[in-house]
């Protein structure tokens, strides 16, 4: 668990790094994570590879794909709806929500313990970071100890997300409605759990809310050498991908999410996704820095996707 954690650190300081530069603007992301000392290659900011010369990650195309299935859901519920981060991580989606109108009734948040200890403590010495909190706040007043957070739009739950009871029972402590239509996101979460542990969570959620929506980013096309590559790398920091046995194609992350309860499933490498970003701003993110290796940039988007799924009673 301690290399999973360490992944967290790792995410949040190439993050930001790629906001200094201009990839995407994140006012908040300042308050949770050092700047990066060293320069990041381009590749970092653009593809995603844990190898031994740096954790790559193609956050420009990730966030934007990510918060385009994200704002489309809020969208089609008129925000009338709860949003559950799970893994989220130095996540800064809560603050980016409330500047464009866009908060649902309630958004979620769970990570391990220590991890949410962190955050927590940097929410509560960051008037930046407090003061949105206490303006979307309504009722009583706000919970708040050393591993959660509660006010009436937003919650941080520390808990273990492979134990899907002791994980339903924090958030209905902290105000999950199971009737509301209900987005879950994962971005590089399922896969440090063993396929039955993430098949155990995904048949929760499916069960649990009769409208609801997942999406899941991660590792896909694992089985060839490039994968293989990936893997090692990862092992020789003792951190284990679990469940990369499910990452073999996105036909068997599809299969995943139908096998466990879910109505609607699609999967897209993140190639595919950078090719349907805007283009104009996909030209204004390549003038930023000179990428060399586009040959390695595209074997990295081709190792990562975008999943998502879907349970819908109400015909959204």
């Amino acid at each position: 668990d301690e290399a999973v954690r360490g992944t967290c650190e790792d995410a949040s300081v190439c993050k930001r790094f790629a906001v200094s530069v201009g990839y995407w603007k994140d006012p908040y992301i300042q308050y949770f994570v050092r700047q990066a000392k060293e320069r990041k290659a381009p590749e970092i900011n653009r593809g995603k590879l844990e190898q031994d010369w740096g954790h790559l990650t193609c956050y420009y195309a990730r966030v934007h794909g990510v918060s385009h299935l994200i704002k489309a859901f809020l969208e089609r519920t008129e925000c009338n709806c709860q949003v559950v981060n799970l893994g989220a991580g130095m996540d800064t989606l809560f603050w980016r929500l409330k500047d464009e109108n866009l908060l649902p009734r309630k958004y979620f948040e769970v990570d391990f313990p220590m991890i949410v200890a962190r955050k927590i403590h940097n929410i509560k010495s960051k008037p930046p970071l407090s003061k949105p909190i206490m303006e979307s706040h309504s009722g009583d007043s706000l919970l708040i100890d050393s591993h959660s957070l509660d006010s009436s739009r937003y919650s941080i739950v520390g808990a273990d997300l492979r134990f899907s009871s002791d994980l339903e029972e924090k958030l209905k402590k902290h105000g999950l409605d199971v009737h509301l239509p209900t987005l879950l996101v994962a971005e590089c979460v399922l896969v440090y759990m063993t396929p039955q542990q993430s098949a155990n969570l995904l048949r929760w959620a499916a069960g649990t809310f009769p409208v609801a929506m997942v999406i899941n980013y991660e590792q896909v096309n694992m089985r060839d050498r490039f994968g293989q590559i990936m893997i090692e790398n990862l092992q020789r920091r003792q951190c284990n991908l679990a469940g990369v046995e499910l990452c073999t194609s996105l036909q068997s992350q599809r299969e995943r999410l139908l096998e466990s309860g879910w109505d609607n499933a699609r999967a897209i490498d993140m190639m595919k996704v950078y090719s349907f970003l805007p283009q104009a701003d996909v030209k204004r993110i390549e003038a930023l820095e000179f990428l060399d290796e586009k040959e390695l940039f595209e074997q990295l988007m081709q190792h990562y996707c975008i999943c998502w799924a879907s349970k819908d009673s109400s015909n959204l």
